[in-house]
């Protein structure tokens, strides 16, 4: 080795690794045909002990945890101001849901025709609605909960409710004492108490006078806040949230004039686990599809070599790899949730195209061999390929799986997608491996393929009835000569497709120019959807469809978008609140948004009292405390400031208010944008603050750890490919396998976003198993073209199609009928679902059969070089197609020097 040149050495090394492990695949198929009974019981029975752990079967009830980024600034933010501000001492406050949603109940009233709601009828009815809902009693023993038991309490021991109530009930008061100089504003507005308080989230639809003075509103917003500060009361209040709906929607059914949209802090995370109950009837009509397209895949007019059972048992052995994942993943503690319906597909894509090749290269042997020598081939032929491409699965999903992945519902599915891969690997090798032994013994036995009985000789079939006659044709060794021994197969319907049409049509000359304009053009449109991709971070988009999260959601970005949510603006550090210049920057800092502050306010009660705001430090907290107790519109301000006693002297070591912007609210960029630039402006400005929403807990760094999870698996992918080039017989697989990865993923993407699919969790998953989809289907017919020799490449292209294309086609066939039914669930989330993996499925078919048959007829390297290294001399290969017309002139359609 050492003379050699090192290309050569390198080519030989891998040559030589190549061939150990075909050898080991073949005496690992040895022995397995030697003990099948064995290698058939042991998964069934594993997948049996692990399947009885569904016992213990718990659902993720937190969407939070799931779908928020794990490691975000915005918790730690969330975290401080908790410390700093407890829910328990905001009592008016809860308009902006504070730092956590809490428990609550929220019902939008609106009207078909676009009514006023806030004249006298639907003021009314409104007032009725709320008097409905204070009356909700849930039932326990001994007690009966009602709203007043669990909802959050003022200072005085009342509800605390939404002002837009106190405002319905103060204008049905002026219009019964005919009061006129009542005026509602927007979006600021004024109580009878003298407190001004925000309506931008009660009010919808808005039209108003001069000065903000409201004339109509299309919609109302009313909410209810519960207490959950132990588990009892957490229970109930949940009761309640239910019997909240209830009310509401028999109300709706008295007051069919009107709409009502109810929503609850339970429903998003009900609406998101109901996507499993409603897909239940439509997987089941996957599994009937695929399991008949798999057994017609694998029939035949010939009963002995057709495999039918070899369908149906594929498809088994992916169901065991998928229960004893299911139960490890119970074992272990994990939780169910609905982005796991993903799973089955991942499997069926991988599994059945190993179990497909298995066949296809059991078709290949010859079967005068006996059945072990012919299961050693397979193993040989097959095994070497699908043990790569697992190994691809088991690293992508692995780095998905691992503390680098920011979202846990990604982390969690990759982890079980894993677990799932590994044994349908183990399984293929073991439990369908022995099923195909059984079926060789029947096949050499020449017994039916079905009903296993002892076919009859083709003059004892004569004797027989016509319907007897098909059901038992066969083509029996002794009838079939050597010329016609290779060709036993070809009456299955695919085989004869591929080889007697399709490989001939494709690599036509006239053919080809046309596919390559089709490439240009996918590769167009794709660039045309790359430019537009953007991040999902809307939570409805994984939700079942006709759900309260989607209408209330719908019906709130039509009537409520006119403001963002209300962002809390909390200052951290005792600063200088008595001099001017400081509260020049803090106003400063919020300008352009509309300020619901006590600091405003404050300043503007001072400067109507004509006190100077340049007050000594002691003077001025003094005269803070002492004007809540003065003037009392002015006291529920104090919920949002923090005094600190030191030495006989107050300050104010902390303070908050809250912003709202002016802007669009459906616009998720647009907030982004609006987060991040404050958050900016906090590093950079003289004062220390945080700006906090719920919602911020979702989006924040949402994209990065959203496209992180991809990002390590293309990385590993690539990582992998590189190294598994010292493994394969020829480095320029990998490097064709890497353009078409590329050439795929480019497309899905581009494809995905002209079909409206954001880039969120659900779809970020799919386009990390489109790498492993695209590897599975391209890998071996990449490899059977790279490493042919002594023909031209237009053969070698027709000879990789004709090995592995019945593969592909079959498994894509079965995949493809099983995601048809996905299309029809009412469903975001599967919706989603089905369209990234239909356009995986698609796109990489189109390159199988299309892009890759033609263009590697007439990419270097040339086919010749190959050939000149072992015939000395150099003689060129002609090769021709001819064309014979109605005068038998022979014409010259194609002259090709390969």
């Amino acid at each position: 080795l050492a003379l050699l040149p090192r290309p050569l050495c390198s080519r030989m090394l891998r040559q030589v690794l190549h061939r150990g492990l075909r050898t080991c695949f073949s005496r690992l198929g040895h022995f397995i045909a030697s003990h099948p009974v064995f290698f058939a019981s042991a998964p069934v029975l594993i997948s049996i002990l692990l399947g009885a752990s569904f016992s213990r079967y718990q659902v993720e009830e937190s969407v939070e945890h799931l779908l928020a980024p794990q490691h975000s600034l915005a918790k730690i933010e969330r975290n401080l101001v908790n410390s700093l501000f407890p829910v328990n001492r905001s009592k008016h406050r809860l308009y902006s849901d504070l730092q956590t949603p809490g428990r609550y109940g929220r019902v939008i009233v609106t009207s078909f025709q676009k009514a006023n709601m806030l004249d006298q009828h639907h003021t009314d009815l409104i007032l009725k609605l709320h008097a409905a809902v204070t009356k909700i009693q849930v039932p326990r023993p001994g007690f009966n909960y009602t709203f007043a038991h669990i909802c959050v309490l003022n200072n005085d021991k009342t509800c605390i409710v939404d002002d837009i109530v106190h405002v319905l009930e103060e204008l049905k008061n002026a219009r019964a004492t005919n009061r006129t100089n009542f005026a509602i504003t927007y979006p600021i507005t004024h109580l009878k108490d003298g407190r001004a308080v925000y309506n931008g989230h009660q009010l919808g639809g808005v039209t108003v006078h001069s000065k903000d003075r409201v004339k109509s509103a299309e919609a109302v917003q009313l909410t209810y806040y519960l207490q959950s500060i132990n588990s009892l009361n957490d229970m109930v209040a949940e009761r309640w949230e239910s019997s909240f709906c209830d009310t509401v929607r028999l109300f709706q059914k008295s007051n069919s004039k009107i709409k009502i949209y109810p929503y609850t802090s339970s429903s998003l995370r009900e609406d998101f686990q109901k996507t499993s109950r409603v897909s239940e009837r439509y997987l089941v009509t996957s599994l009937i599809l695929v399991v008949t397209m798999a057994i017609l895949c694998c029939s035949m007019q010939d009963c002995v070599r057709s495999k039918p059972w070899l369908g149906l048992l594929g498809l088994v052995t992916i169901t065991l790899a998928t229960l004893t994942a299911a139960g490890i993943i119970n074992l272990t503690g994990g939780k169910y949730n609905s982005t796991f319906l993903g799973v089955p597909f991942v499997m069926l894509g991988h599994g059945l195209y190993g179990t497909f090749e298995m066949l296809s290269s059991w078709r290949k042997t010859r079967e005068d061999q006996h059945v072990k020598e012919r299961t050693a081939e397979v193993y040989a032929d097959s095994m070497l390929s699908f043990s790569l491409t697992t190994a691809m699965y088991l690293v992508t999903f692995g780095i998905g799986a691992s503390p680098f992945t920011n979202i846990e519902a990604a982390r969690i599915f990759c982890c079980n997608s894993c677990i799932a891969i590994l044994f349908n690997y183990l399984y293929v090798l073991s439990f369908y491996g022995s099923s195909l032994v059984f079926t060789g013994y029947i096949e050499n036995n020449y017994q039916h393929s079905i009903f296993c009985r002892k076919v009859p000789k083709p003059d004892v079939l004569q004797e027989k009835p016509a319907w007897y006659r098909f059901l038992l044709t066969a083509r029996f060794s002794e009838d079939t000569s050597d010329g016609e021994e290779a060709n036993t197969y070809e009456s299955h319907l695919l085989v004869c497709f591929l080889k007697r049409y399709y490989c001939d049509w494709i690599t036509n000359t006239y053919v080809k120019p046309f596919v390559v304009l089709f490439y240009l053009i996918y590769i167009s449109f794709a660039l045309m959807g790359y430019l537009q991709v953007s991040e999902g971070s809307d939570l409805s988009n994984i939700v079942a469809t006709a759900t309260q999260t989607i209408e209330y959601t719908t019906a709130q970005q039509k009537y409520f978008s006119n403001y963002s949510p209300v962002i809390g603006f909390y200052i951290y550090e005792s600063i200088e609140y008595w001099n001017t210049s400081v509260q020049e920057d803090v106003l400063e800092y919020t300008k352009g948004f509309v300020r619901i502050s006590w600091f405003e306010s404050y300043l503007n009660y001072l400067r109507k009292l004509n006190v100077s705001t340049g007050l000594p430090k002691k003077n001025f907290t003094d005269m803070l405390r002492n004007s809540f107790l003065k003037a009392p519109q002015y006291s529920h301000f104090q919920e949002d400031i923090i005094f600190s006693k030191k030495y006989d002297e107050f300050d104010v070591v902390a303070s908050r208010m809250f912003l709202v912007a002016k802007t669009m609210e459906t616009n998720r960029e647009e907030l982004y944008d609006l987060l991040e630039t404050l958050r900016r402006l906090s590093v950079t400005s003289k004062v220390k603050f945080i700006v906090f929403n719920p919602s911020f807990v979702y989006m924040d760094r949402y994209a990065s750890s959203l496209g992180a999870p991809l990002h390590n698996s293309c990385i590993s992918a690539l990582f992998l490919l590189f190294f598994s080039a010292f493994l394969v017989a020829d480095s320029l697989i990998n490097v064709w396998l890497t353009l078409t990865v590329v050439s795929v993923e480019f497309g899905v993407v581009g494809f995905m976003t002209l079909w409206k699919v954001e880039l969120d969790c659900i779809s970020v998953l799919c386009l990390i198993y489109g790498i492993n989809y695209t590897i599975d289907n391209c890998a071996p017919l990449l490899s059977t073209f790279v490493l042919g020799k002594d023909l031209t490449r237009t053969k070698w292209v027709k000879n990789a199609l004709e090995v592995h294309g019945v593969a592909i086609l079959q498994s894509y066939l079965c995949y493809l009928v099983g995601l048809i039914p996905l299309a029809a669930v009412p469903s975001n989330l599967t919706c989603t679902l089905f369209r990234c993996l239909f356009l995986i499925a698609f796109v990489t078919f189109f390159h199988c059969f299309a892009i890759l048959p033609v263009i590697l007829t007439f990419l270097p390297p040339s086919k010749k070089k190959r050939k000149d290294k072992k015939n000395p001399e150099n003689r060129e290969e002609i090769e021709c197609v001819e064309m014979v017309d109605m005068d038998s002139t022979r014409v010259v359609d194609q002259i090709t020097t390969v």
